[in-house]
């Protein structure tokens, strides 16, 4: 016997959006400050400008976000797509502190990851800070452990 879920339209839209868009939160652009019950504030800036700087030798890094749907069109549980999303270790650099990769004894090749790259990091490395879906992470120099291409070429993407 086959079992059928019916969802909504705009429901199985959504998610089917959001598994295409699955490498960094979309719902950062739309941050409202309000709802944490802080004032409203410049709109001008985008909501990855509205992230915190890394200060020191300290990386920012958005996480990947699994796809909550499968090639062949099966929605995941919002369970299993959170479980996903706290196993991931890789993530994509944000940006990068003043002086991360600046000592030359610790580095002597140089720096090991810059702004735009996809890297891999220890699973408990770092500090986390939710904002709406996305968890930055917060990792000093030294935590990187590797520089991928794009994380579905290591990752089991489904």
């Amino acid at each position: 016997m086959t079992k059928t879920l019916f969802v909504p339209d705009h429901i199985a839209q959504e998610r089917s959006t959001a598994a295409k868009k699955a490498t960094v939160s979309s719902n950062l652009n739309t941050l409202d400050p309000s709802k944490f019950g802080l004032p409203k504030e410049d709109d001008s800036l985008s909501a990855l400008e509205k992230l915190p700087k890394p200060t020191g030798w300290r990386i920012l890094i958005l996480p990947y976000i699994m796809p909550s749907e499968t090639k062949n069109g099966i929605i995941l549980s919002d369970e299993t797509v959170e479980r996903n999303r706290i196993a991931t270790n890789v993530g994509y650099v944000v940006s990068v502190g003043p002086d991360a990769y600046k000592d030359k004894d610790k580095f002597p090749d140089g720096p090991w990851c810059k702004k735009g790259d996809w890297v891999m990091f220890g699973r408990y490395a770092g500090s986390k800070f939710k904002i709406v879906d996305a968890e930055p992470r917060l990792l000093n120099d030294d935590e990187i452990l590797a520089t991928i291409g794009h994380p579905s070429d290591i990752l089991h993407v489904l």
